[in-house]
């Protein structure tokens, strides 16, 4: 195993688009671990120099590079996985999720959120982050502990998408925004293009199911992931065709739509699937075991395609 580091800069990073046809930054072998550097920001985000909250030179860099930047996220990648081809299946496993920076931010954006037809004004906070004791304090005097993760990771899509937005989560991965996916969890992701072509950002110190007013506390983050191939049966036998995950305690299915019903129907065909893999119960005993014993969650109701996550305890089955 050989360990590799990412450096954001205008070099290696992407803003708001994923593409079959961008080229790697980085190639890998499976097996192999990357400690990828990702910022978050644009210029009318950030913090007054009164405010006294550094910015990452990083992030300047990347900022001065792009005159006309709009929202959208900065991602950093793509790493390719040697070997990879359509049909695989890449396992990421999350090992570490460290701050980078003394702050984020939230905010409200018009026309956007869940309740857009009831918040029409900008509304930005800078939050200042405790790095050592792992909080961050609220403009109105709350402290929260960090939950930090990525709310965008995602491999290449299919190139019949062409570019497509980062905005939206799809087969991908991409902008999935789940909270579960802190350190010590895994994300299995089916492959595409050769090389996988991995990118990550959308960095995320903590943020609530359904991350309702469009933002959650955006920041600079640094990642360490250890990249794992697994082999498929070609595009006609994929190994995976939906992005799934798992924690320390529990299994994730992931249902995504613009309809949230739909995404709900997603997520549960996708746990009965995956319960009948790895148990003799048909899919009947499957569906009521779901209504049982597995807990369904509003991921996100914010990106136009909006996500459910199903999340089956572990040592329920076996």
């Amino acid at each position: 195993m050989a360990q590799h580091s990412l450096r954001a800069s205008p070099d290696t990073v992407r803003i708001g688009v994923f593409d079959a046809s961008f080229p790697p930054v980085l190639t890998i072998e499976s097996g192999d671990r990357v400690v990828v550097q990702c910022v978050s920001g644009r210029p009318d985000v950030m913090p007054p120099a009164s405010a006294r909250l550094p910015v990452p030179p990083e992030l300047s860099a990347i900022i001065a590079a792009n005159p006309a930047m709009r929202p959208g996220h900065i991602v950093t990648g793509p790493i390719a996985i040697a070997g990879a081809e359509a049909g695989d299946m890449l396992e990421i496993r999350i090992e570490m999720i460290e701050p980078g920076a003394d702050w984020g931010y939230n905010m409200i954006r018009p026309l956007a959120g869940t309740l857009p037809e009831d918040f029409h004004e900008t509304v930005l906070s800078h939050i200042p982050v405790d790095r050592a004791r792992r909080v961050c304090l609220l403009p109105w005097g709350t402290e929260l502990p960090l939950a930090p993760f990525f709310g965008v990771m995602g491999v290449a899509p299919p190139p019949a998408f062409g570019t497509i937005a980062s905005k939206e989560p799809r087969i991908h991965g991409g902008n999935m925004d789940n909270k579960e996916l802190v350190a010590g969890s895994t994300l299995y992701l089916p492959v595409w293009v050769p090389g996988a072509n991995f990118s990550v950002g959308d960095g995320h110190g903590l943020q609530g199911d359904g991350e309702v007013c469009v933002t959650a506390l955006e920041m600079c983050l640094t990642g360490t992931f250890t990249f794992i191939l697994h082999k498929g049966g070609g595009p006609s036998r994929p190994l995976l065709r939906m992005p799934k995950a798992e924690t320390p305690t529990h299994f994730i299915s992931m249902g995504l739509n613009e309809d949230l019903d739909q995404a709900m129907k997603q997520a549960l065909r996708e746990m009965i699937s995956f319960i009948c893999s790895r148990s003799n119960l048909s899919r009947e005993q499957a569906y009521q075991f779901c209504s049982l014993a597995v807990d369904f969650h509003v991921t996100q109701t914010v990106n136009g395609e909006k996500g459910i996550h199903g999340m089956l305890k572990k040592g329920l089955l076996f």
